[in-house]
């Protein structure tokens, strides 16, 4: 895995990057144990549907102790 963040439009294209700047932070997070980069994808493009704004996407390390 190349990058640790991407970003999902609500039409589900993927973009390589972080959120862009913005001086307020706007939103929450939402915070899912899935098995694969693609299935993360998946789910930032349903949540952009339903929430009708882009999705940031994270990666970041598992704890297999949880």
């Amino acid at each position: 895995m190349s990058r640790l963040s991407w970003w999902v439009a609500g039409d589900g294209t993927v973009t390589d990057g972080t959120y862009p700047d913005t001086r307020v932070p706007d939103g929450g997070c939402t915070i899912l144990e899935l098995p694969s980069r693609e299935a993360a994808l998946e789910w930032a493009a349903k949540i952009a549907v339903a929430c009708r704004c882009s999705q940031e996407v994270r990666a970041f390390g598992y704890d297999p102790a949880s």
